[in-house]
């Protein structure tokens, strides 16, 4: 409990001072893939920034692809971008067909090149009324666990190749994977064994805790070999989709849908500032990886994150789960 006090403090204090803000880079000739970019999100406000910025982004979404691809075109016109550098698909990390489909249509969208990959996409179910009893995903898997962690590590298997060749070409590669301060209610047993008392915001901690892992072992595995590096970084606290209520209907929930934007926006980061860190890792030249971030700056993650034996074990095994899967793409590696 004197954590968590300590975690709110330290939040409120950052919440009333300066927001630190991601110096502009000439992002022209980088190739960006951002997932989950959905409006009123981080992956949206990323995508449009680093866009903006002359970077060629494909941005993901679950539902409603369309909309995300207009929007974003229609915001980076506002501010005199083209926005012919964005393209969109839609992208279901529980579903590997979804994730190998799109793999398959972004090698051929843009011949090969992938220069950074922002892992941003994920679930945080019954944020304001935890689930003591786990959700499942239709392969068997918890379902924070499934999306936020396995998900993303499919994803970025099936594009390994094209990071590490754009790594040897260009000198500089990078996987960008949002965490979040949550990652320390955990430990790295859970990693490897089922969690006695199951808690839905343990199950999304750690999620985030496997996400620290992949960023530091992709780095130990491939920063010198190939240029490829790594970093794991926690947004803050954000008034995304995440955390806005959206189970009310109808009038009476449209206007607790409004009331509840307006008290959780006291208490939360925009969008836009959250997404700073995000942009900064993607894109600053004074990139260092195998870090965590937060606020722009490197910052120690928890005591078990940093266990590069638990991060080892962790990869083998998701790399034999991922070579399970039925049109896997393994064969490229």
């Amino acid at each position: 409990m004197p954590q968590a006090l300590s975690k709110i403090a330290r939040h409120l204090v950052q919440l009333c001072g300066r927001k630190p803000m991601a110096t502009p880079v000439d992002m022209s000739g980088r190739h960006v893939i951002v997932t989950g970019a959905s409006p009123n999100s981080l992956g949206f406000v990323t995508a449009r920034t680093l866009a903006s910025w002359g970077a060629t982004v494909a941005a993901t979404c679950v539902r409603n692809v369309p909309l995300m691809e207009s929007s974003l075109k229609d915001e980076l016109r506002e501010i005199g971008a083209s926005g012919n550098n964005v393209t969109a698909h839609r992208l279901d990390l529980c579903d590997p067909d979804s994730v190998n489909g799109f793999a398959a249509w972004y090698r051929e969208k843009h011949q090969d090149k992938l220069h950074v990959l922002v892992n941003n996409a994920g679930i945080h179910r019954k944020t304001l009324a935890p689930r003591k009893e786990p959700q499942l995903g239709e392969d068997g898997f918890e379902i924070h666990w499934r999306t936020n962690y396995l998900g993303a590590f499919h994803l970025t298997w099936a594009l390994l190749p094209l990071l590490q060749r754009s790594g040897l070409e260009s000198g500089d590669a990078r996987v960008v994977n949002v965490s979040s301060g949550l990652h320390d209610r955990v430990g790295n047993e859970n990693l490897f064994t089922e969690m006695s008392l199951y808690h839905s915001w343990d199950a999304y901690g750690l999620s985030k805790l496997a996400m620290i892992h992949m960023a530091c072992e992709i780095e130990r595995r491939f920063g010198e070999s190939f240029n490829l590096h790594a970093v794991a970084l926690h947004p803050g606290a954000v008034m995304t989709n995440l955390t806005l209520p959206q189970a009310f209907r109808g009038r009476l929930g449209k206007a607790a849908h409004r009331i509840g934007s307006s008290l959780t926006s006291l208490v939360l980061l925009s969008p836009n500032a959250g997404a700073q860190t995000i942009v900064m890792c993607s894109s600053t030249k004074s990139f260092k990886g195998g870090k965590y971030y937060e606020r722009c700056d490197i910052v120690e993650p928890s005591v078990d994150s940093q266990d590069e034996d638990a991060a080892e074990r962790l990869w083998d095994q998701s790399e034999r789960w991922v070579r399970t899967l039925p049109e896997t793409v393994a064969d490229v590696h």
